[in-house]
């Protein structure tokens, strides 16, 4: 704007040249155009007044410089004029120019007033009206933030010379005083860094290292301005890193609690659970793992006090050539070693450095020695706690791993509190999963008693490990008959276990009253319809109703199987050809829903060999499986085990149907028949005359000397003449008797009557009222069973004389003992 009347003066007034500038040292009016707009030498501060100075140009030749400053009507001065002359031309034109220069400095100087006021205005609006007091302000609010900040600031110039560095910066690269204006590359920095700042490439958080710091770089162009350039800025990661890490370190400890959770307690075995415990922790956190249980704990037994007496039951490490006592040994702690202070105390104890301690050694010096030379060097030992009681204790060993430092051990204690709770609740299913097995292994038979009568074998399995609800047994009859029973309860457990053992109980006390089997199950029927009355009156737990049971008796001497049914499964049968049957047995309902209904029964004809099996729902049903499929595969198995023995069927049946762990319980009876040999089977009818008994008496007695059975010959007539005298006496006809020589001597007195006689002590002035107590004093066992046409008498003996033995006297001994001796 004032170049033109600049130089329109300068050649008006035949001057060298006229320089125009603000008070800001900025050229306005210069001959050389090139250096309007830049700095003049020096401040460029306007002067107080004219004056005029002499100095040299480049070329040597004396100058006459005027300086004028330009002043507003009211106010500082804005500008400066600046006339040269060369001291040659002045003696020259001093005459002729000098009212045109005082003119010309005079337009200039209004010209100069009126551009510094268009300039100031300018500049207010770049400034949004701020004048330079506030621009100063804020130049310094900046400078102070910029200088405050946590963050480093660097400002490089498009040559890669550094304009500005803030404190910050300076103390992260370690910057010398005189920075500014040197290139980054000779700063000394790391190279990394150096490149980066040098370079003017754009990057986001990109960490560099710079002496022992970590620093965080960003680098962003300044825009597109002239000149170009760059800013960085760096943050100390150094910190934060470590402080990542320790996160990092946390994370890895919650992540390894959180599938140790996962990984331990997945069964309710104390020694398993163990055993997961050692593996959770190995490797991550541990080289080896060792765990130590109450001997009280693996029975599953509560401990009633602190012992240092323990049994390794797990050991889990990185390398099985471990110098650890191996699992099963048990473990005497002594008083100064750390799993005595954990016992005393319950707090997690340190060795971190295994050399330096000593107390450990205690325990065993030359495992000790040992331990060290494979290069276990620090232990951790926690508790293994629930509810306030010690179970025992987890050892962690680090042997290729940095020492266990203090933070270690509340990540071990609270991962060994964890297990312990897994621990605690195996424990207590074992003691209760022991008491069940306990109960039902009482309430189960314990054996099948010989008989001569059948071949029995059978096998059982639970759906629950050790405890279920079904049942079976085998009962020996008066007449060597044989009851055989098979029976399941609703669910499983010791609920179910329980109520198998208390129909058990019922159907052997059944048994002993010799009923025939629609009778049993009749008086079992209103049984359970009595308990679930009285539970369900109580409000106590779930009832029995539903149970179901099979009951039949196999008789020897006829072949006769009698068979009745409450909801269970009919039997099958495997003929001694090996055909395959199941007998059509009627179908009753299940005990407790009966009613008044009676129970049917079944008349089976055994030939000897035959294999009858009794079974429960579990060998054939199943949620994938239906009722016909399993009959069916129940014949092809029986089918293929013909002519084995029932033991080996039994083995041959399970395998083929019955998996590892069933859904449902299993329990399988097979008996072979036996017939009685006619040769051992005697009988006679008796005429209801009392003159007869004699000759009966006889026959018998005729009939034990063919049986070689002489020894009890005498006790027999006994029993006879007295249970024959009975029935004629007080009896109906027709009477019979009936020998059967068996395992003992079976005498049978039946007649057509329902009266059953009673044994008491005769008084000592009764006449009669004695027979009986002869009877039970000679023989083993007696009793009454009744039939459809009557009743029977019965007397079992030993096939060797055993009175005087059996009675604690001889014969003369017991007759004397009926009277008193007032009365002899």
């Amino acid at each position: 704007m004032l170049q033109p009347q600049a130089q329109g003066t300068q050649q008006a007034a035949g001057v060298d040249f006229i320089v125009v500038w603000g008070s800001n040292g900025i050229t306005y009016a210069n001959p050389d155009t090139a250096m309007i707009g830049t700095h003049v030498t020096g401040s460029g501060t306007p002067p107080d007044k004219a004056s005029t100075l002499t100095t040299k140009t480049s070329d040597g030749l004396a100058v006459v410089v005027a300086l004028v400053p330009v002043t507003q009507p009211e106010g500082p001065a804005v500008g400066t004029v600046g006339v040269g002359i060369k001291v040659r031309n002045v003696h020259n034109a001093v005459d002729r120019q000098l009212p045109v220069v005082l003119g010309t400095a005079a337009g200039v100087l209004a010209v100069a007033a009126g551009g510094t006021a268009l300039v100031s205005r300018r500049l207010r609006r770049q400034t949004r009206g701020l004048g330079p007091a506030a621009m100063t302000r804020m130049y310094e609010h900046h400078d102070a933030v910029l200088h405050a900040v946590r963050e480093g600031v660097v400002i490089v110039d498009g040559d890669g010379q550094l304009l500005l560095a803030n404190d910050e910066a300076r103390r992260l690269l370690d910057l010398p005083p005189d920075c500014e204006g040197r290139p980054v590359t000779g700063l000394g920095l790391e190279a990394g860094v150096a490149g980066l700042l040098a370079s003017g490439r754009v990057a986001t958080d990109e960490v560099h290292l710079a002496g022992d710091r970590l620093l965080a770089v960003n680098v962003r162009s300044t825009g597109p301005q002239e000149p170009p350039g760059w800013v960085a800025t760096l943050r100390d990661t150094t910190e934060l890193r470590a402080l990542a890490g320790r996160a990092e370190v946390a994370r890895e400890r919650l992540t390894l609690l959180y599938e140790a959770g996962l990984r331990i307690g997945t069964t309710l075995d104390v020694a398993h659970t163990a055993e997961e415990l050692a593996q959770a922790a190995v490797p991550r956190f541990a080289d080896f793992v060792t765990v130590e249980l109450l001997d009280l704990v693996l029975r599953g037994e509560e401990p009633a006090g602190a012992s240092t007496e323990m049994r390794r039951v797990a050991v889990s490490g990185i390398h099985a050539d471990h110098p650890l006592i191996p699992v099963g040994e048990l473990i005497r702690f002594a008083p100064s070693t750390p799993p005595a202070a954990v016992v005393e105390h319950g707090r997690a104890v340190i060795e971190a450095d295994l050399r330096a301690a000593h107390g450990w050694r205690a325990q065993d010096p030359e495992s000790a020695r040992r331990i060290l030379a494979y290069g276990l060097h620090s232990l951790i030992t926690a508790p293994l706690q629930a509810r306030g009681v010690v179970l025992g204790m987890v050892n962690f060993w680090r042997a290729e791993n940095d020492p266990f430092e203090q933070d270690d051990v509340t990540f071990a204690e609270e991962l060994a509190a964890r297990a312990a709770v897994c621990l605690d609740n195996a424990r207590r299913y074992t003691r209760e999963h022991a008491l069940a097995v306990a109960l039902q292994r009482s309430l189960l038979p314990h054996g099948v008693p010989e008989l001569s009568s059948l071949e029995v074998a059978h096998r059982y399995r639970s759906a629950q490990p050790g405890v279920g609800g079904d049942w079976f047994d085998v009962i020996p009859l008066p007449g060597t008959r044989t009851a055989l029973v098979v029976g399941d309860v609703v669910g499983h457990g010791l609920h179910a276990a329980a109520t198998m053992g208390r129909l058990r109980t019922a159907v052997h006390n059944f048994s002993a009253l010799d009923l025939p089997p629609d009778e049993i199950l009749a008086r079992l029927d209103e049984l359970v319809a009595r308990i679930d009355r009285d539970e369900a009156r109580e409000e106590q737990g779930a009832g029995i109703t539903g149970a179901r049971c099979l009951y039949a008796i196999y008789d020897p001497v006829s072949g006769r199987c009698t068979v009745a049914r409450a909801g269970h499964l009919g039997p099958a049968l495997v003929g001694p050809d090996g055909t395959v049957t199941f007998p059509d047995v009627p179908l009753s309902p299940p005990l407790g829903l009966g009613g008044s209904l009676p129970f049917e029964v079944a008349e089976l004809q055994l030939a000897a060999g035959s294999n009858l099996v009794l079974y429960t729902n579990g060998l054939v049903e199943d949620r994938d499986r239906d009722l016909d499929v399993g009959l069916d595969s129940l014949r092809d198995a029986l089918g293929d085990a013909a002519g084995r023995a029932p033991e080996e069927t039994c083995e041959a049946v399970f395998s083929a149907m019955v998996p590892a762990r069933p859904r449902d319980d299993v329990a399988l009876l097979v008996a072979r028949t036996r017939l009685l040999d006619p040769v051992r089977v005697a009988d006679w009818d008796v005429p209801s005359d009392p003159a007869a008994v004699a000759p009966i008496r006889t026959e018998c007695a005729r009939q034990l000397q063919e049986w070689g059975l002489e020894e009890i010959q005498f006790n027999t007539e006994l029993i006879l003449s007295e249970l024959i005298t009975n029935a004629i006496r007080y009896g109906t006809e027709p009477i019979h008797v009936r020998l059967l020589h068996d395992r003992s001597l079976v005498c049978e007195i039946s007649d057509a009557s329902n009266t059953s006689p009673h044994l008491r002590r005769a008084r000592a002035s009764d006449e009669g009222g004695r027979g009986l107590f002869l009877v039970a004093q000679f023989a083993e066992r007696w009793g009454t069973r009744y039939t459809s046409r009557g009743k029977v008498i019965w007397t079992e003996q030993p096939l060797h004389d055993g009175v005087g033995e059996e009675t604690g006297g001889d014969l003369g001994d017991i007759l004397l003992a009926q009277w008193d001796d007032d009365l002899l």
